[in-house]
C-alpha cells in the first residue's frame, strides 16, 4: 500500500514551495486556476490526503470529547459510555475513553493527557482513591469545560450530574424496617467519596425520622474491594447489636459480603438480608441476591452529562458563569 505524500512531496515534485500547495489545495485565489488545477492533479496521483487534525486545531476544535471513568468493568460505566458514545456520534464527534482504575495518580495522568491531546471537553466519574482535585483547577486555566457524573467531586464551582443518593438511603432503611428489621448495618464506601456521605447521612436521617437511635458502631467503611468489604462484614456481625439486615454500597460490594456471609452460614440461620445500590443487571444472575437494590439510572445520568457539555461547548461563558447541578431522583427495585 502506498504511503500518503506530503505537502512538502508535492512541492518538490512540481518545484514550487509548500506553502504554495498549502495555497491551492484550499483554493486559496492568490494562486491561478490552472496551477492550482496541476497541484490538485499531482496531489491525488501521490494518494495525499489531508491532515484533519492540524486543519481542526487551525480551527480551535478537535471534534473530540474526553471521557474518564472508574473502571468499565462495571456495568453501571460500561452503559453510561454507550449513551455518551451514541449522543456524540450523532454530533460527529470522537470519543476518547480511558479509564483510572480507581487511582488518583492514573487520574491526574490522564487529566494531563486528555489536555495535551487537546480534547474540546470532558465528562469524567472521580476515582474512589482521589482526595486531591488540583488536577480539576488546572482544566480551567485552558478552559476545557468539564461534566461531572455520578461521583462528583467535593468543588464549589462545577458542572455535574447525579443521583440523589441520600433519598434512596431513606427509601432504602424505610423498606427494611417494613420488613421487620430494627438493627440495620451499614458497608459504606471510602469517606473520600461524595457518595458514601450522601448514603450515611440517608441512613441516618431515615432512622432518626422512625424514632431510632443512631448506633455509629453500626457503619463500616470499606475501600469497595472483596477483602475490604469482608473485613468490614466481620467487623458488623462481630458488633453487639448483630444487625438483621445490611445495606452496601453498590451492589459489587453486596456480592462480596453475600458471599462471605453465605461461607459463615448467616444467610441460612439467621436469615441476614442485603440491600444495595445500582440494580445492575448481575443482580438477576446472583443466586443469593440483596432483596432490593437502588437504581440509581446510568443511561439518563449519561445522557444528561453529555447534553450538559454540549450546551457548554456551543455556549460562550457570561461573566456571570452558570454550573449545572442536576440530581436525578434515584428508585428502589425489589428483587423478588
Amino acid at each position: 500500500m502506498t504511503k500518503p505524500a506530503t505537502i512538502t512531496e508535492i512541492a518538490k515534485k512540481l518545484n514550487v514551495s509548500p506553502s504554495t500547495v498549502s495555497r491551492a489545495l484550499h483554493d486559496h485565489p492568490s494562486i491561478g486556476q490552472a496551477t492550482r488545477e496541476k497541484i490538485k492533479q499531482t496531489a491525488k496521483e501521490l494518494n495525499y490526503e489531508p491532515n484533519e487534525r492540524a486543519i481542526l486545531f487551525q480551527k480551535g476544535k478537535t471534534y473530540t470529547i474526553g471521557v474518564i471513568l472508574p473502571e468499565l468493568a462495571e456495568a453501571f460505566f460500561s452503559t453510561a459510555i454507550s449513551t455518551i458514545e451514541d449522543v456524540a456520534y450523532k454530533k460527529n464527534y470522537t470519543i476518547l475513553l480511558a479509564q483510572s482504575h480507581d487511582d488518583q495518580e492514573r487520574e491526574k495522568l490522564l487529566v494531563e493527557k486528555m489536555k495535551n491531546h487537546r480534547v474540546d471537553g470532558l465528562i469524567i466519574s472521580v476515582a474512589k482513591t482521589t482526595s486531591n482535585f488540583d488536577h480539576f483547577e488546572l482544566l480551567k486555566r485552558y478552559n476545557i469545560p468539564v461534566v461531572f457524573f455520578d461521583r462528583i467531586p467535593p468543588l464549589k464551582n462545577i458542572h455535574y450530574v447525579a443521583c440523589n443518593i441520600e433519598t434512596g438511603s431513606t427509601s432504602v432503611v424505610d423498606y427494611l424496617l417494613k420488613r421487620g428489621h430494627r438493627t440495620i448495618g451499614l458497608i459504606n464506601g471510602p469517606n473520600s467519596l461524595i457518595a458514601s456521605g450522601q448514603r450515611k447521612d440517608g441512613y441516618i436521617k431515615a432512622l432518626q425520622k422512625n424514632r431510632l437511635k443512631f448506633d455509629p458502631t453500626l457503619i463500616a467503611n470499606c475501600d469497595l474491594s472483596e477483602a475490604g468489604t469482608k473485613t468490614a462484614l466481620e467487623t458488623l456481625i462481630a458488633n453487639n447489636r448483630k444487625p438483621t439486615a445490611i445495606v452496601t454500597f453498590n451492589d459489587y460490594v453486596s456480592v462480596f459480603a453475600i458471599k462471605h456471609a453465605k461461607n459463615l452460614g448467616l444467610i441460612k440461620a439467621n436469615g441476614l438480608e442485603f440491600v444495595s445500590y445500582a440494580n445492575t443487571p448481575m443482580i438477576s444472575f446472583m443466586e443469593n441476591r440483596p432483596v432490593a437494590s437502588i437504581e440509581q439510572f446510568p443511561k439518563i445520568q449519561a445522557q444528561r452529562a453529555i447534553d450538559v457539555l454540549f450546551d457548554l461547548l456551543q455556549n460562550e461563558q457570561t461573566e456571570e458563569p452558570f454550573f449545572y447541578k442536576i440530581v436525578i431522583e434515584s428508585e428502589l427495585v425489589e428483587n423478588n
